[in-house]
């Protein structure tokens, strides 16, 4: 297997990385900092588990031109969504006549309906694909879904921090398995992964985003961690209303959510005084994940009729924030 990288920041430094140091043929598509940084001393990765630091490093073909990189088997795409439109014809120029796309973003991804339901998937949506030019560019058929559960930061360039257990899950995004996915997992698993296998891969995404869709925001307009926004019993009280309105969309698409918001604020509490990637981003003067996130859960609900005056309200602040802050597209003019 031949695997090339599209974004070596956090999470695509450490499937980089491991990848390579396991034997895989591995290239990256990189710019500025992080590509010099790498090819001057490879990827360097700093795992803390059970209090005590390893370290390793790993070299690997970095470039920012897909030409050089040649046609890999399969392209990990790990980058925010704010970039998506930007390095899509990047994909697009790696794509051979069997290449796959291993997605690996947060939020509600452009494939995220293939699979569920065919009036949803035919749509266009505003805060996902508008112009349904990530799909043409990179095409579901060639998507492997996944999400990842890992708490990891990149303190200098070319570096990925790793503090907790590194999870990903698998799956199409038509349901089940298939050979390709399989390899991909198996690789992962070899790579040092706790590696799963879901049936459908969306119940997985929307679990995730049902979580980190209201802290993320939260923590970074407060610039608190989480610890702190689930201690303010006002706080964890509007997370949870947030939460009830996603868990409403969740079951009319099919993706219902069994756990309680306070169950899962339960799981969110065992990371302590960690912060958000979102309240990261907003500290680096880095575009924030707002649209796949808060933006299309919001317009999903729209879509099907489902109230939610918590996610709109959150949605509204957050952009507002994010727009003052620079990290977020401005308005767009007042029609006269």
């Amino acid at each position: 297997m031949r695997v090339a990288v599209v974004g070596l920041g956090a999470v695509g430094g450490l499937i980089a990385a491991r990848l390579a140091r396991s034997g895989i043929e591995v290239c990256g598509l990189a710019r500025g900092a992080t590509l010099q940084a790498v090819r001057r001393d490879g990827l360097q990765v700093i795992e803390i588990a059970d209090g005590r630091e390893s370290r390793f490093s790993a070299e690997l073909k970095v470039s920012d031109d897909p030409r050089d990189l040649g046609t890999p088997d399969v392209v990990v795409l790990a980058v925010k969504a704010p970039a998506l439109h930007a390095v899509a014809p990047s994909v697009a120029a790696l794509l051979g006549e069997h290449t796959s796309i291993l997605c690996a973003m947060n939020g509600v991804p452009w494939w995220f309906f293939h699979g569920l339901d065919p009036a949803l998937a035919a749509r266009r949506w505003g805060s996902i694909d508008p112009d349904g030019s990530i799909a043409s560019q990179m095409p579901v058929d060639r998507v492997i879904g996944s999400v990842l559960h890992l708490g990891a930061s990149t303190p200098a360039p070319g570096v990925v921090r790793l503090t907790t257990p590194a999870r990903i899950i698998v799956g199409e995004p038509q349901g089940g398995q298939s050979e390709r996915s399989h390899r991909v997992a198996d690789a992962l698993e070899v790579a040092g992964f706790i590696t799963e296998r879901a049936p459908v891969i969306q119940q997985e995404v929307w679990l995730k985003l049902w979580g980190n869709m209201t802290m993320n925001p939260v923590s970074a307009i407060t610039g608190a961690t989480a610890d702190r926004l689930l201690d303010d019993d006002l706080v964890r009280g509007f997370l949870s209303q947030v939460m009830i309105e996603a868990a409403q969309i969740g079951a009319r698409i099919g993706l219902p959510i069994s756990m309680t918001p306070e169950a899962r604020h339960a799981i969110t509490r065992q990371i302590g005084a960690a912060k958000t990637s979102m309240l990261q981003d907003v500290e680096a003067g880095r575009a924030i994940e707002l649209d796949a996130l808060v933006g299309a859960v919001q317009e999903i609900g729209r879509v099907l009729q489902v109230p939610t005056p918590f996610t709109d309200a959150l949605f509204g602040v957050s952009r507002l924030f994010a727009r003052v802050k620079g990290l977020y597209p401005p308005a767009p003019p007042a029609q006269p």
